[in-house]
Formats: C-alpha cells, structure tokens, sequence
C-alpha cells in the first residue's frame, strides 16, 4: 500500500470521527438525559479532538511523492 492511500484511509477514519461526534453531541443534547448524556457528550467531544489531530496532521503533512 502506498503512502497516499494510507493517508486517504487514515483522512477518512479522521472524517468518520468528526461525522461520529456531531450524531453523539445531537443525541446527547436533545434525547438523553442525566448521567447518560454526560457520558455520551465525553465521548462525542474526544471523537471530535481525535478527529481533528488526525485531518490536522493529513493536511499539514503536506502531498506525498
């Protein structure tokens, strides 16, 4: 596998991530309630930081050869 398709699979683990946090802080604001939503909104806001490390690095990694 080359460097560029690792790169365009790990963009879109990145992609997935961010798609992934936006559900779960929709999920956690408007259906849940108590201890569950507190638990839901952490994990959606360390899917959406790990997300986002991960498009930063793809992007300011710069083209490959």
């Amino acid at each position: 596998m080359s460097l560029s398709l690792l790169k365009m699979w790990i963009s879109f683990a990145g992609i997935i991530l961010m798609f992934m946090a936006v559900g779960l802080i929709l999920l956690s604001r408007h259906k849940l309630k108590g201890a569950l939503s507190l638990i839901t909104a952490f994990i959606a806001y360390a899917c959406m930081i790990v997300g986002g490390i991960i498009i930063i690095y793809i992007v300011l990694s710069g083209p490959t050869s």
